[in-house]
């Protein structure tokens, strides 16, 4: 009996395995726009990736590995959470997951390429927005409920969760660079340093160090040109780009709401919403294979 019953879940699970493949294929498929840019990205990655593996660059095709799987990201959180991704919000999230882990990580953008991590953390700040006011709705039994609550509000939500996101992951990157010795909050040269841990009074006064021009340790010149900050500026920064980003989503955000959806402002095509019944394809995937069981 017990034999019988670990078969059959087996089967089960199997078959589900296999509706949520043909569920897979039929989303990523779902909207030509972002098909086309899925399967350019991936080619792109896949080249990569053959290129680092034959130079021994093991690290950077790790990165190439680990991007082929956020790339699926998208899809599967709409096969497995039923909510429908728009076109807008699937295909930038695709180029920004390409940006940060391809060209940032990978060909080194976050150091040749000037403001290239200014630039994803503003965009970061707008779509952690989008997800946090999308997340009213999409956690909200009833849609017509969601226009009923202050625009205001639906506002400070996407607000503060994109702050909340961003200070998450500024958490991260410290962590990152204090227990694993990385530098994922890149440094910046500044010429001049303000400190009260120079103040012999002990008076908390603070002492100004102006026009640095060169810094040396151990004796040794590092050759800056200046004094090296290790990572405050970079982290400020990057939440400040991350706030901007919050702000100009909220701001539609707000004038969404209070249109009832009605209004095109930019946050429209980054709201995701529940799946309809012709649209959820592991339903239909569930259906179709229990038929033809």
């Amino acid at each position: 009996m017990r034999k019988l019953e670990k078969d059959a879940r087996k089967r089960v699970r199997k078959q589900e395995k296999r509706n949520f493949r043909q569920a897979m294929e039929k989303e990523i498929r779902e909207h030509r726009s972002s098909f086309i840019v899925f399967y350019i990205l991936r080619a792109l990655v896949i080249i990569i990736l053959v290129r680092q593996l034959f130079q021994g660059h093991y690290e950077s095709a790790f990165f190439c590995g680990l991007t082929l799987l956020l790339l699926y990201v998208p899809s599967w959180i709409q096969v497995k959470l039923h909510i429908e991704l728009p076109p807008a919000l699937e295909i930038t999230v695709l180029c920004f997951i390409y940006a940060a882990e391809i060209l940032g990580e990978v060909n080194a953008f976050y150091v040749v390429v000037p403001h290239w991590d200014t630039m994803l953390h503003t965009l970061n700040g707008f779509l952690a927005a989008a997800v946090g006011f999308s997340l009213v709705i999409l956690l909200n039994d009833n849609e017509n409920l969601t226009f009923d609550l202050s625009p205001f509000f639906l506002a400070l939500v996407a607000f503060c969760f994109s702050m909340t996101i961003g200070v998450l992951w500024e958490f991260f990157e410290f962590s990152m660079d204090w227990f694993f010795h990385t530098d994922m909050q890149k440094d910046t040269i500044v010429h001049a340093i303000y400190t009260v841990e120079l103040d012999p009074t002990l008076s908390n006064k603070v002492i100004a160090v102006p026009n640095i021009r060169d810094v040396a340790v151990n004796g040794e010149s590092l050759g800056l040109g200046g004094y090296l900050d290790i990572g405050l500026i970079d982290t400020m920064k990057d939440l400040f780009v991350n706030f901007l980003g919050a702000v100009v989503f909220s701001v539609t955000g707000f004038f969404y709401a209070r249109s009832k959806g009605e209004k095109k402002t930019a946050a429209q095509g980054f709201v995701p919403s529940r799946k309809k019944a012709g649209r959820d394809y592991l339903q239909q995937a569930r259906e179709e294979n229990s038929g033809k069981g």
